[in-house]
């Protein structure tokens, strides 16, 4: 009989993307089942779906003042719907995606153990707002001292990330990137004027608006179109009035994300200037970035630790002096159809390389590992 694996994420699962690697990599080797929001992933034996209504991230501002993070923590609606649905010991290894769902996985006693993929470091996850850094930062570094530590082993997305992990709780996660699948599509020509495009969450603290005001005041003519997710809508309203008032900028509606690679693949460049407003935002290394790659694009981003390596390492785009309107505009107005071309056919040999399909093997050797052990 097949090894029998729990993937357990608290998202909709067939939303993404991190966590359908996993199930599309596993899903022939192993006798697998899912648990999380929304409709079951293809390919699984069993789909648990956590109720909409039973939420993850409703913590109880009575007990996270008095630090009582064990009542915290058993109080969500998920964990409290998951230990209800989840008979512990009916899995060989759990998958645990994030750290919120580690002590759930750990309680279900899989019998070769526990594997945290750890998709942020999130003690620091949004340390740029006070209120949130003292209060509930306090309570995911219980959640990594007291159970994540706890785990067999590790992944998370970026070196930065694993650094620290390994510097704060002593563990020592393998890295596997956020990257796409591989697409075998042809560099196109680029067009004239040049394309820019950018597609992801639409969240406040991404600084979305600078994107635009960097086409706004570059002189070489461009065109910049954002597929957003509407996260927050109100945010989002206020970047569709302000494309409004920038003839070059549109903004579309989100596609699927198995959409996404032929809608990028319309344009010339990826653009995406993140702050480091905080320590996650620091050491970025985002799933947009492999997007462009296999879309054949080429990339202009901020100074990003992880992200500029990429870039420079592989001869993909340009690195923005800083992470202003102005840095950005200066990148644009150094654009040619030459140039981009030259970073869209460096896409194109870096793609194999940096393909989901090269980064998943440390969850493979991962599991592999615990089984064997077992």
């Amino acid at each position: 009989m097949k090894p029998k694996v729990l993937i357990l994420s608290f998202s909709p699962i067939t939303n993404d993307a991190r966590v359908l690697k996993q199930v599309e990599l596993f899903k022939e080797r192993y006798e697998v089942t899912t648990c999380g929001y929304g409709e079951p992933p293809s390919g699984v034996v069993e789909h648990f779906r956590i109720p909409d209504d039973r939420l993850a991230y409703d913590l109880y501002g009575r007990y996270i003042t008095l630090r009582q993070y064990r009542a915290v923590y058993s109080r969500l609606g998920a964990v409290r719907w998951c230990r209800e649905q989840l008979v512990p010991g009916s899995w060989d290894v759990v998958l645990a995606n994030d750290v919120e769902t580690v002590p759930l996985a750990l309680e279900l006693k899989p019998h070769a153990g526990v594997h945290a993929d750890l998709h942020e470091y999130t003690p620091r996850m949004k340390e740029h707002n006070l209120a949130w850094a003292q209060k509930i930062s306090p309570y995911f570094v219980w959640l990594c001292r007291k159970y994540v530590t706890k785990a067999a082993s590790w992944t998370t997305v970026s070196m930065g990330l694993a650094r620290e992990y390994e510097r704060v709780f002593g563990i020592t996660p393998e890295i596997v990137t956020n990257a796409a699948p591989y697409q075998n599509r042809p560099v196109r020509s680029v067009s004239e004027p040049i394309r820019l495009v950018h597609s992801g969450a639409c969240l406040r603290d991404r600084n979305l608006l600078d994107m635009l005001e960097g086409v706004r005041r570059a002189t070489r003519p461009v065109t910049l179109d954002l597929f957003l997710t509407k996260n927050d809508p109100s945010y989002h309203a206020e970047i569709v009035a302000r494309a409004a008032e920038i003839p070059a900028v549109t903004v579309h509606e989100p596609v699927p994300y198995a959409a996404l690679p032929d809608a990028l693949a319309e344009y010339d460049v990826g653009v995406f200037v993140l702050k480091p407003i905080n320590f996650n935002y620091e050491w970025a290394l985002p799933n947009k970035l492999f997007d462009f790659v296999q879309a054949r694009l080429g990339i202009v981003v901020g100074p990003s630790a992880e992200m500029s390596t990429i870039v420079r390492e592989y001869g993909l785009g340009t690195v923005a002096g800083d992470f202003t309107p102005e840095g950005l505009a200066q990148e644009i107005n150094e654009l040619t159809p030459e140039k981009v071309l030259a970073w869209k056919r460096a896409a194109d040999r870096a793609a194999d390389e940096l393909s989901a399909e090269h980064q998943v093997k440390e969850w493979a050797l991962a599991l592999e590992r615990l089984l064997a052990g077992a």
